[in-house]
């Protein structure tokens, strides 16, 4: 699989990402730190990231307030880890696909069906209005999904379309920039218009069609044939 290259780390952030801190937890307390992921998910949902309370968190997940920042750290630490339990949610779905070998109209329609399954859910919605909406002011947040998240996708898929071409069933002169350019029409506009608020609970059947179709139109162009 290609090395994937992480984006400069911004030289002015407005605001210093704190991940979520390396504790080891007892079983009851990682129960306890998912009960307070699920709550943070509802509060950024319904409040919004920037205006959802510890507080609120608390209350509605049970525990204690020291509890949460000995796991998380903060609200920051809470985001890190609503993202990294999505990212490895996504890059599990790919991994399992075993590409290797299928015709590119079996292996696309697989890994656009698997990318947007993950995509519409609760989660993925909120991590997208996280990134892309509060991006500007926690640039390293962004720069870690991006570098964590985003190009490991893209490489697995990356990889596949180097093999096809290897043995002639695709011509493409950027493997790599083909599979950005993939993810984007499958999913690009469905995260923009969630992301801003124009679109708040996707039908999946309407995204999975649009979805199939993009990925048609990918693999044959628009030329009649």
């Amino acid at each position: 699989m290609p090395k994937s290259i992480a984006p400069p780390t911004p030289k002015r952030a407005q605001a210093p990402f704190r991940p979520r801190p390396d504790v080891e937890l007892c079983k009851r307390g990682e129960l306890r730190t998912e009960r307070f992921l699920d709550a943070a998910m509802d509060a950024f949902i319904e409040k919004g990231y920037r205006r959802a309370s510890l507080s609120d968190i608390v209350k509605q997940a049970g525990g204690s307030m020291s509890t949460l920042y000995r796991a998380f750290g903060d609200k920051e630490g809470l985001a890190h880890a609503i993202i990294e339990r999505h990212m490895a949610t996504v890059t599990a779905r790919l991994q399992d696909l075993s590409l290797s070998g299928l015709p590119p109209e079996s292996a696309l329609a697989q890994v656009g069906e698997s990318i947007l399954d993950a995509s519409i859910s609760r989660e993925s919605l909120l991590v997208h209005r996280i990134v892309i909406g509060e991006g500007r002011d926690f640039p390293e947040l962004r720069d870690w999904f991006f570098a964590h998240a985003v190009m490991p996708a893209q490489a697995i898929l990356t990889e596949y379309l180097e093999g096809e071409i290897a043995a002639g069933r695709l011509a493409l002169r950027a493997p790599a920039t083909a599979s950005s350019q993939f993810f984007m029409m499958i999913f690009g506009e469905l995260m923009i218009r969630v992301a801003s608020g124009n679109l708040t609970r996707p039908d999946p059947d309407v995204a999975r069609e649009e979805a199939r179709a993009a990925a048609d139109l990918f693999l044959h162009g628009a030329l009649p044939r």
